[in-house]
């Protein structure tokens, strides 16, 4: 694990229940346990699980530029998120291209926190920080321990004041277990659920307590890539591994456009200026691929990476896929020719034991209008 140069203050804990700690983002990360990922899974759809996602890099934006900034360097107009909302945004380089994704925490009038990924979301506030009168600092300390599933807020309500009231990508500074936290209603699930962002030294004792305190209610700790199982059924990407650069094009430069992803969502009506614009609306209308929902016969889920098929030949691949026991769905993430992306086109999925049959459907497969995470009350 060489690659690694960050630390979770959580790793003896992951090492107890089997993990060799694997490297994402810089970070040694529970990939695996000694357990069913199957319990998981359903855990977090029916009741409430917790995970260390403290690899995400967490970049404190202050200062008199820091709304300049990062309208800058993501696609969400910055001016609209008030202290204390957050919102999801992505990041283009100057070709139009995704870079990376984020969540944009506002925290004052000139003060932002922005959570990113694998990707060069660091890299892109440095550069659009360059000459103004700001702040741009990466914290480390800062670990997120993330709480989803429907029993999440029954859970919390009982040591946080109004945690029922908190609105989605909403957050608030709280105490919990004794300790500052602070507590956002976000996640990566397609679950009503809470990340609980804390101090490195106090992650141990809130994660202990949730183990304790919460495995009455049958809320357990879950690895790091149950999130692959939930976000295959929720619509969730997941850079670099449903993205061109790990499924790189035989004739084109690496890239992949918010067109061709199905994140153009992500950019404020009417917005201008941020990095890659232009090329951005250039290129509307003349996407290479589209990334699209497959239906699998029988529960045999699609391998990752597994060849998309069409009449014998290969059309696209499929990044993520999953059979649900719970949902009775076989369900994946494509990427595939823009005429192909259309309900109930008649595709194949080449698995090592063979080929499945399969159709294109739209997503998410799984709460649909959203309307479990964004629950009121």
């Amino acid at each position: 694990m060489t690659a690694s140069w960050r630390f979770s203050t959580l790793g003896d804990r992951h090492r107890a229940m089997g993990s060799v700690l694997e490297d994402w983002s810089g970070m040694g990360t529970a990939w695996t346990y000694d357990k069913d990922q199957e319990e998981e899974y359903l855990a977090i759809r029916t009741k409430a699980g917790f995970m260390d996602v403290s690899g995400l890099k967490k970049v404190h934006i202050t200062g008199a530029h820091a709304s300049h900034v990062v309208d800058r360097a993501t696609t969400r107009d910055v001016e609209k998120i008030s202290p204390g909302r957050a919102s999801y945004a992505c990041m283009l380089n100057d070709a139009g291209k995704f870079i990376d994704d984020c969540v944009i925490y506002r925290t004052g009038a000139n003060s932002f926190m922005v959570v990113h990924g694998s990707g060069d979301g660091h890299e892109q506030l440095t550069r659009a920080a360059i000459g103004r009168d700001v702040s741009i600092r990466f914290d480390d300390n800062l670990h997120d321990i993330s709480l989803q599933g429907p029993l999440a807020v029954d859970f919390l309500e009982k040591h946080v004041e109004g945690i029922r009231n908190l609105n989605y990508f909403a957050h608030m500074p709280t105490r919990l277990f004794g300790h500052p936290v602070t507590i956002s209603r976000t996640g990566y699930t397609g679950e009503r659920g809470y990340e609980i962002f804390c101090r490195g030294q106090d992650a141990p004792n809130i994660w202990d307590t949730l183990v304790e305190q919460g495995a009455p209610m049958g809320i357990i700790p879950t690895r790091f890539t149950t999130l692959d199982l939930l976000r295959a059924e929720s619509y969730l990407l997941f850079f670099p591994y449903d993205n061109s650069e790990m499924y790189p094009f035989d004739d084109d430069v690496t890239g992949d456009t918010l067109w061709e992803l199905g994140l153009d969502f992500t950019v404020s009506e009417g917005k201008t200026g941020f990095r890659g614009a232009e090329e951005h609306y250039r290129l509307k209308g003349r996407e290479r691929f589209k990334i699209y929902g497959v239906k699998l016969d029988g529960t045999e889920a699609a391998e990752e990476g597994a060849p998309l098929m069409q009449d014998g030949k290969q059309v696209g691949v499929v990044t993520i896929g999953m059979y649900s026991s719970l949902n009775k769905h076989n369900v994946g993430i494509a990427r595939m020719p823009v005429d192909c992306a259309k309900p109930g086109t008649k595709l194949q999925v080449q698995n090592a034991s063979g080929l499945i049959d399969c159709e294109a459907a739209p997503m998410p497969f799984y709460d649909v209008d959203k309307e479990r995470r964004s629950a009121k009350g």
